[in-house]
């Protein structure tokens, strides 16, 4: 094993005299006692190693996993292996070491596995700095193969050296290859009574079933502002560092529920600014704008003073704030609103000042959701034009440009309704700063003349269209050029079943089952009627496709051709002829001619003498 699986002694630091004391500092509340000093040959030891949890009441925001686990130790009933997943930071290979600490946790009068670690017993030391013998850790991002592996098998059958169990940890395990996962699924089964598996990842979807059914299973929540908040706050008082609320939040909202990210931007903080962490360095230092700029700038894309909206985005950028943070601020604004017209508890949120929450309730009222709806998407799509542009800034200018000369305006289908009924649909809310004359107020005025003018009485409305069998579908698709849809309906899925109004399709393989979506629309749109397309549960039965039923009906309409005595003639008459198509239906005469009709007392063609009349006929001259 000592190939094979490595103690990372590098992970965290010696000292444990400078860590929180978990017995007088539970869940990270840390106090008001200042850190100790660090001696000068000992070197600065960041933030999120110096702080790091060593016990289960250190672990912010995991409430539910340490009540079972410490139901489940109470009670003698600890599992075997334990599958830890969650975003980057939340804390699984650390909650992985305390599990282990837990497991092997030994002291004067406790001989047993407990979570009640109130003093360092034994191991616990070295277990905590990933250098105790019978702890090891394997990181299967750099450690993939089935030999990696293969040497955990040789080894479990080995008894711990000096602790109670022998403990695997084996971080970002979604990293090993197919192989090697088959290579530990009997281990995992049915392991040694003194081996326990503790597994992480980022990634608990790439984990293969048969192994997360060999665990058991803890998600690792998001930590909320708030708790980032007092998380950092509680550090802050330990490094004696003066730190502004509002810091704290900008950090604790940047971090996105990660505890490790916030104490390393908390890090950053501390060194970017001279007296303390205040709100306007962590701003800059984030390349954040100030959150009452983002409301103005929103307040003036919603009035669609397109004029003050592109000045005020250009002075927030000058003093350093990033276009895509802008548009992120936006977007997450937006989002806010929306939720506080929908949920009452929105305007709880502790990340918004008094001031924010009281501006946010006003603007939330005279919005309508199709218009932070609108805006969102606009928001969205233009972050992603921003992120990959030559210049961030131009490209930020022209999100803004679309936003605000749609605020206001009305949605497609009030258009459309308008233009239908040929009336209005009330005026548009006033702006604060009206839009050049070439605007949309212009577009919209052109649209208002011409709806004034006399208009000739509507015409009837169109027979709706009836598909009342598959075929009628294809000729449909046909007809409207849906060439792409009408192939893969006819070669790339099996018909299920069909009624007007819902087809059950089952897409062969390489068929995306995004064709149902796109037939059901399709149909829809031509129509005016609803069609559903559903995809068969199950197996569906080994009917043929459409193109396949075509062709076995054009096989089945040559054979009767074949027999057909004119045709059996003309065959005769030129040897190698192949029947290239049968037209059954009828034949299409030129327009005025009629066909003639058949003679009751003509009894026919005789093939014998059709083919002796055209084998004695005089050659050409």
């Amino acid at each position: 094993m000592n190939d094979g699986v490595e103690n990372l002694a590098a992970e965290e630091g010696a000292d444990e005299a400078h860590k929180p004391d978990p017995a007088t500092e539970p869940g990270f509340d840390l106090g008001d006692e200042p850190a100790p000093p660090r001696s000068a040959s000992s070197g600065y030891q960041v933030l999120a190693r110096k702080y790091r949890p060593t016990v289960f009441e250190d672990l912010v925001g995991q409430e539910a996993m340490v009540r079972t686990l410490r139901n489940a130790f109470d009670t003698d009933r600890v599992a075997h292996a334990f599958m830890l997943t969650g975003v980057r930071g939340v804390g699984k290979t650390t909650t992985a070491r305390i599990l282990a600490r837990a497991l092997n946790y030994e002291k004067p009068g406790v001989d047993r596995p407990t979570i009640h670690m109130d003093e360092p017993g034994v191991h616990c030391e070295a277990i905590m700095e990933s250098r105790h013998v019978d702890v090891m850790e394997m990181d299967a991002a750099s450690r993939t193969g089935i030999d990696d592996i293969r040497e955990i098998i040789d080894s479990v059958r080995y008894l711990p050296q000096s602790a109670r169990y022998k403990v695997y940890i084996i971080d970002e395990v979604h990293m090993l290859s197919k192989q090697a996962f088959n290579g530990l699924l009997k281990t995992l089964e049915e392991p040694p009574a003194h081996v326990k598996f503790i597994f992480a990842t980022t990634e608990i979807r790439k984990v293969p079933v048969t192994v997360l059914s060999r665990c058991q299973r803890f998600d690792l929540r998001r930590l909320s502002v708030e708790e980032l908040t007092g998380l950092l706050g509680g550090v802050s008082k330990r490094e004696n560092v003066e730190a502004e609320e509002a810091a704290l939040k900008l950090i604790a909202r940047a971090a996105d529920g990660s505890a490790r990210d916030g104490l390393s931007l908390l890090d950053r903080a501390i060194a970017h600014g001279t007296d303390g962490v205040v709100e306007a360095d962590v701003r800059d230092m984030l390349g954040l704008a100030d959150r009452a700029r983002i409301f103005d700038l929103f307040d003036l894309l919603m009035k669609g003073d397109i004029g003050g909206a592109l000045s005020e985005l250009r002075a927030q950028y000058d003093v350093g704030a990033d276009p895509a943070v802008v548009l992120s601020d936006l977007a997450e604004l937006t989002h806010w609103l929306t939720r506080l017209k929908l949920v009452d508890s929105a305007s709880d949120d502790v990340a918004m000042s008094e001031t924010e929450r009281q501006r946010g309730s006003d603007m939330a009222k005279n919005l309508p959701i199709r218009v932070l709806s609108r805006t969102w998407s606009m928001l969205l799509k233009g972050l992603a034009e921003v992120q990959g542009a030559a210049r961030p800034i131009a490209a930020a200018e022209m999100v803004l440009v679309r936003i605000a000369y749609v605020a206001d305006g009305p949605a497609p289908e009030e258009l459309v309704e308008q233009l239908k009924s040929g009336g209005s649909a009330g005026p548009a809310p006033s702006r604060a700063s009206a839009p050049p004359p070439d605007g949309p107020r212009a577009q919209l005025r052109s649209v208002s003349s011409v709806r004034s003018e006399p208009r000739p009485a509507p015409a009837r409305a169109a027979p709706a269209i009836v598909l009342s069998s598959i075929e009628d579908v294809l000729s449909l698709l046909a007809e409207r050029r849906e060439v792409k849809l009408k192939g893969v309906l006819e070669a790339g899925v099996r018909v299920v079943s069909f009624e007007p109004g819902r087809i059950e399709i089952s897409p062969l393989e390489g068929t995306p089952n995004a064709v149902a979506a796109e037939l059901s629309e399709a149909l829809s749109r031509a129509t005016g009627a609803r069609w559903f397309v559903s995809i068969a549960r199950g197996n569906a039965p080994p009917a043929p496709t459409l193109r396949e039923q075509a062709k076995t009906r054009e096989e089945a309409a040559k054979e009767r051709a074949r027999e057909d005595p004119l045709v059996k003639a003309a065959l005769a008459v030129f040897p190698g002829a192949e029947i290239v198509d049968v037209r059954e239906p009828g034949l299409v005469l030129p327009e005025g001619e009629e066909l003639m009709p058949a003679d009751p007392d003509d009894p026919g063609i005789d093939p014998d003498a059709f083919a002796a009349e055209f084998d004695n006929r005089e050659p050409d001259a």
